[in-house]
């Protein structure tokens, strides 16, 4: 259920975190004024039907009152999103397994398999989160416009055109950038003793 305001400023995300702790279901509908719309657009890159992207908001805004508490996150826009995402792809590997139409997560991931290939042979669970921290710190160490990029593309699954029409640039520069951003990752992760 969405609530309109019109002329109301929306809470800050402590005041949402805080009636979550207080258990009051407003926490919800703010949640929903508030994110509503940036979840759906994180869904739909990945699943790319608007009754499951409605279905995994659901599921999001139910993980977010069963995490918080104990959970108190400083950043609930990351914190939903990360709900979001994981719902969406769960979402997507039901659909993938009926045979359904494939989404933009197939497309951002295929474009990084070559020398990003997880395999529960190849890694185990240690060598995985190593491997994600060192992915991690590569990412953090970007300028805020090429992480935003490879955020938006490998993270948020964002089509090409969507980022490059967010940053008022050519989709020939965003190829460009991503273009880059993978030879570097691949550079470092050859330097770490990554087999790529």
């Amino acid at each position: 259920m969405e609530l309109q305001r019109k002329g109301m400023a929306t809470m800050s995300d402590e005041q949402i975190v805080e009636l979550y702790w207080q258990r009051n279901e407003q926490a919800i509908n703010e949640t929903d004024i508030k994110y509503k719309k940036f979840l759906l657009s994180v869904a739909y890159n990945i699943v790319h039907d608007t009754w499951d992207c409605e279905e995994c908001l659901n599921d999001t805004y139910i993980g977010a009152w069963n995490t918080i508490p104990p959970a108190r996150p400083n950043l609930l826009q990351a914190f939903l999103a990360t709900i979001m995402r994981r719902k969406a792809i769960d979402c997507y590997k039901a659909r993938k397994r009926q045979k359904r139409i494939a989404s933009e997560l197939t497309v951002s991931l295929s474009e990084v398999e070559d020398f990003i290939v997880y395999d529960d042979v190849m890694y185990s669970e240690t060598e995985a989160k190593e491997l994600g921290r060192v992915i991690s710190d590569f990412v953090r160490s970007l300028s805020d416009r090429r992480m935003y990029i490879f955020m938006s593309r490998y993270y948020f699954a964002r089509p090409i055109k969507g980022i490059a029409e967010l940053l008022d640039c050519s989709e020939s520069t965003v190829n460009k950038e991503i273009a880059a951003i993978k030879r570097e990752l691949k550079e470092k992760l050859e330097k770490d003793g990554y087999s790529i």
